[in-house]
């Protein structure tokens, strides 16, 4: 495939190093200055990227090595954005042991884009590639989903449609910004699109005046709003995610709840899905995709460290291509191996050894990575 998604692709994040690690945190306790984490930074990421390209990769991210978070670090970028507490996980999921839930954002006053956010760290990544520099932002629901209404300053908007549109404006000021970098491969990280597939964040979306039915609607809107006139030569994705933190996880369900909203209504290229173990359901709301876009099937998983036989992820996709065209599919992990700082439970020769995979399937499948 010469335009993303590629027939082997990936979330984004990846594993920090040993260094980056060490440095961020002296950097934090002020005992190096921004502008020397930066360049430990760069040298990290420079690095990373040629052992990327090596794997045959063609979809090139920075491992998003400059942020704690894969969301907040963006968002909090954000006028009028706040972050606190954590959210309430399905009770059956499988917890961190330091108990982290996924922090609530909310809005204490006007939304605006004030700063580049990205475009710096995109330059960077873009002057070290050989490849396509990928970008991954938080979707713009994450500022809505885990707080609802109550999150969000009812003097700053007493009318939601003025919240919708000015969160609509922010991002797409940064998009634009980015595409005047160059930046052709972008990615939206959606968590909510995914915990609405989970019976209990259904249920606890209700406890907060919203309803599960309806929100993948308003949430298509806001996501058609910030991408509807992109340049013909901007491919947008989505990546769908049920939590990933230090190989744990939050919600759990199959896509059936969203399904037909999700591929039908929200005008993206491409879908990262989830689909590494039972908690993301079977391949049945696939049958909803329309013929012009690609789904990514994320069946090999960056929370263990098991490495996957080739022969059954080629047989998974054959199942997955029951429901569409083969030529309309992609493989990858399933999220990324660290969508925060901490890093999954894996080594770096495992997640190395899971990139090699992801390409490898790809061109037992379709002779191309």
């Amino acid at each position: 495939m010469k335009t993303p998604p590629f027939r082997a692709d990936h979330v984004g994040s990846l594993l920090r190093t040993p260094e980056v690690k060490e440095n961020r945190l002296k950097w934090k306790k002020g005992e190096i200055t921004a502008d020397e984490l930066r360049a430990i930074e760069d040298k990290a990421i420079a690095e990373t990227v040629r052992k990327l390209e090596s794997t045959g990769m063609r979809s090139i991210t920075d491992g998003e090595f400059r942020r704690d978070y894969f969301h907040l670090d963006f968002l909090k970028e954000l006028a009028g954005v706040s972050v606190t507490g954590g959210i309430d996980a399905n009770p059956n999921a499988k917890v961190a042991e330091d108990n982290f839930k996924p922090p609530v954002l909310s809005v204490t006053g006007k939304l605006k884009h004030v700063n580049d956010i990205q475009v710096t760290d995109f330059n960077y990544l873009k002057s070290v590639v050989t490849q396509t520099p990928k970008v991954s932002i938080p979707s713009p629901t994450m500022i809505h989903f885990r707080g609802g209404r109550k999150s969000i300053d009812i003097e700053s908007y007493p009318d939601m449609d003025e919240f919708f549109h000015d969160l609509s404006v922010a991002y797409r000021e940064e998009i634009a910004h980015l595409y005047q970098a160059g930046l052709r491969y972008l990615q939206l990280d959606d968590t909510n699109l995914a915990y609405l597939c989970d019976p209990k964040m259904r249920a606890a979306a209700v406890e907060r005046g919203e309803d599960p039915n309806e929100l993948p609607r308003t949430y298509a809107a806001l996501i058609n709003s910030v991408i509807d006139d992109r340049p013909d030569d901007l491919t947008v994705g989505i990546h769908l995610c049920r939590g990933n933190y230090r190989s744990t996880w939050f919600a759990e369900g199959g896509y059936e709840p969203v399904a037909e909203v999700l591929f039908n209504e929200i005008n993206v290229d491409a879908y990262f899905l989830e689909y590494d173990d039972e908690r993301s359901g079977d391949f049945a709301p696939l049958r909803f995709v329309p013929k012009n876009k690609q789904v990514v099937l994320g069946i090999i998983s960056s929370k263990v460290r098991t490495l996957e036989d080739i022969d059954d992820l080629a047989k998974r996709i054959d199942e997955a291509a029951q429901y569409m065209p083969l030529d309309n599919l992609s493989v990858s992990p399933q999220c990324g191996f660290s969508s925060t700082h901490h890093g999954n439970d894996l080594t770096h020769d495992d997640q190395w050894r899971k990139l090699e995979l992801v390409t490898n399937t790809a061109i037992k499948v379709w002779g191309t990575p």
